[in-house]
Parts: C-alpha cells; structure tokens; sequence
C-alpha cells in the first residue's frame, strides 16, 4: 500500500527502513525524518503523517529501547526552566 503519495514510499519500504535502522544501531530512535533520509527521501505535504505513524507502530522492530523508556519522566516537571538563564536573555 502507498503510504506517501508525494514520494511514493510503501509500507513495505517503510518497514524496510525499520528493519534496517534497527539492525544498524539497535539503540536509535525511529522517527518518520529518520525513515524518509533512509529511504533518500524529504517530506512534503505531510498529509500522509497518521497513516505514516500507524504504519511505523505496527513495525515489530518500531519500539523504543528499553534503556531510553522513560526518560521524559526523569526530568522534574517543577524544576524546567528554574534559575535556568539562556543566552541572549535577561
């Protein structure tokens, strides 16, 4: 099935870079730009975007690491920002 109709990417070509991704580095986080430079592809509309994410979540190699799970709640929400001076502020 034609996943992107901008670049012609398949669900099979998607799956394909998944695979490929995973056994390259097992540790990467797959995300959709990561698939599209797999596959010597850009992104264009987006349209495709729901589909696209459905199709990476029904991937089997998909998941996130186990050892990089999690690691959003590690940061305390009340602590973002406190005390915290970026460049060019005052």
């Amino acid at each position: 099935m034609i996943v992107c109709h901008c670049m012609s990417i398949s669900d099979r070509d998607i799956r394909a870079a998944v695979d490929w991704m995973r056994a390259a580095d097992p540790h990467t986080i797959v995300t959709p730009g990561k698939v599209y430079r797999a596959l010597g592809k850009k992104a264009d509309c987006g349209g495709c975007l729901p589909v696209f994410m459905d199709t990476l979540k029904s991937c089997d190699s998909f998941e996130v690491p186990a050892n990089l799970r999690g690691l959003r709640r590690a940061v305390e929400p009340d602590t973002r920002n406190k005390g915290i001076r970026h460049e060019g502020r005052r």
